[in-house]
């Protein structure tokens, strides 16, 4: 089966455990999801990730969900640039996420990154999704 957009994908699983209490997901790993978890990783939106090998010669990522108090941490987690409209913003335009409660997480020329550290280095780039 073909997956058009592996990224969504990730987070409508991430998403999904979330809302049935779940304490860990397996996605299928790419490098690109990878560099996501990071910036979700330090972000402090989960608590970590490991890629495992399957007998099938590929990999995946099991990703421990993160919970406090028995609400999940991560509220609301949308996917804003899609296969069908790509959603560019320049350093200036980046939109607040819950008045900077949330963080966006972008594509950019130096990377994945959060929002603020765009901000700080002072470049746009791709807003790959939301979260708070």
């Amino acid at each position: 089966m073909s997956m058009n957009d592996p990224l969504g994908d990730m987070l409508t699983r991430i998403r999904n455990g979330l809302m049935r209490g779940r304490s860990s997901v397996s996605v299928p790993a790419s490098s690109l999801r990878e560099k996501v978890l990071n910036v979700l990783h330090s972000e402090g939106y989960i608590r970590g990730y490991s890629r495992t090998d399957c007998e099938n010669g590929k990999s995946e990522f099991r990703i421990e969900l993160k919970y406090y108090q028995g609400s999940p941490v991560i509220r609301t987690i949308s996917r804003v640039s899609k296969p069908g409209r790509r959603v560019y913003s320049s350093v200036k335009k980046l939109p607040c996420v819950a008045n900077r409660l949330g963080i966006s997480i972008l594509s950019t020329p130096k990377g994945v990154m959060a929002d603020h550290d765009a901000r700080k280095k002072n470049i746009g780039g791709e807003i790959l999704c939301r979260i708070f």
